[in-house]
């Protein structure tokens, strides 16, 4: 149902224009993740990312929280409209405490088909990949998974989508024209966190789920706690030292944990270095692994393949260390340096210990 297609029309292509039916779809709706009482700071970011979508269209930008009644659940509107959202469709019932499928997917498909949103985003999570698959596949609509960038065709007020394709090797834009919404799911860390406008309201719209336990297939018999909170968190880290194959091997390794260790960084790397076995998948960076957005990412060794780079180009600032003038990835590192890592590495570290021990005293 989607189709893929150049941004840049050929000569003589027919101009695309939405049908009487598709014209009766308006605003930019985001779905608010939350799990015991905390939002997943990637609705945060997707309200950002819609607020200028909606800004370009000239509608409204929703978010659409589900929970069990209570004040708690009634809290993520009050911060969707502090980080942009106009309104709020609210959908609160006990049978929304815990994510399950088939009440969520019910209680989004009813909102739609009643409230006609052109686009829906959802974020690229455990859960909003699970949640987005069974609507769009519902109301038989265009999803595009795990997009990177996102922009609007104003003419026939398409939705960009860009994405990898053929296992990460390109980029591709893809379009669904002939059916609404137009649904994405972005991951985590892809685009920035907006500012937080306390200041900020919005009128909440409230609907009922309507449907009954018996109704539900699945049953939730106790909460389990996610066996990776303590395991490296690269999507949060302000600081992240990466390493590639050009660190040759993995005892030399140790120069990348170094100089984390003295920066106070989280360790990353590539998915060869991964698959070799010299730091565990929760390290790796790039489109099978982690999205990563820290203020600061040293990439050693690391040539700059597009699998590594769109999980982690959207970071502040990026130094490359590369003893090949000609990687791909000085063409997007804020600075790079030409040489061989492992003596360079070992000079950043004591460089860096200096000027944070002399920081030290001086403070």
């Amino acid at each position: 149902m989607s189709e893929a297609t150049e941004t840049k029309k050929p000569a003589g292509k027919k101009r695309f224009e939405l049908d009487d039916r598709l014209k009766a779809y308006k605003g930019i709706w985001v779905f608010i993740e939350h799990e015991r009482g905390t939002i997943h700071s990637v609705s945060l970011e997707l309200l950002g990312e819609g607020r200028k979508l909606a800004d370009s269209l000239g509608v409204e930008l929703a978010g659409v929280v589900m929970g069990p009644p209570g004040e708690t659940t009634r809290s993520f509107c009050r911060e969707a409209f502090f980080h942009g959202a106009d309104l709020c469709y609210l959908m609160e019932d006990p049978l929304l405490t815990d994510y399950r499928n088939e009440p969520y997917t019910r209680g989004m498909t009813d909102l739609v088909n009643k409230y006609q949103p052109e686009i829906l985003l959802l974020g690229a999570t455990t859960l909003g990949r699970d949640l987005a698959g069974s609507v769009a596949t519902t109301l038989k609509t265009g999803l595009t998974a795990d997009c990177t960038e996102l922009n609007m065709d104003m003419e026939g007020r398409s939705l960009l989508a860009t994405r990898p394709t053929f296992g990460g090797s390109l980029l591709c834009t893809i379009q669904t024209l002939n059916y609404r919404p137009q649904m994405a799911t972005i991951r985590p860390r892809v685009m920035a966190m907006p500012d937080r406008d306390n200041a900020r309201s919005g009128r909440i719209v409230e609907d009922a789920l309507g449907m009954v336990e018996s109704s539900i297939v699945t049953k939730v018999l106790e909460f389990i706690p996610d066996e990776m909170q303590d395991k490296p968190q690269l999507p949060f880290a302000d600081i992240i030292v990466s390493g590639g194959r050009g660190m040759k091997k993995p005892e030399n390794f140790k120069l990348i944990w170094d100089l984390a260790k003295v920066l106070g960084a989280e360790v990353g790397a590539t998915r060869p270095v991964v698959q070799s076995g010299w730091v565990d998948l929760e390290r790796q960076v790039g489109q099978s692994g982690k999205t990563v957005r820290p203020k600061l990412y040293i990439a050693a060794g690391i040539s700059g393949a597009i699998q590594h780079r769109v999980g982690m180009d959207a970071s502040d600032v990026i130094i490359a260390i590369n003893n090949d003038p000609n990687a791909p990835i000085f063409d997007f590192a804020h600075y790079g340096i030409v040489g061989n890592a492992m003596t360079i590495l070992p000079a950043l570290t004591d460089a860096f210990r200096i000027h944070l021990a002399t920081a030290r005293k001086a403070g």
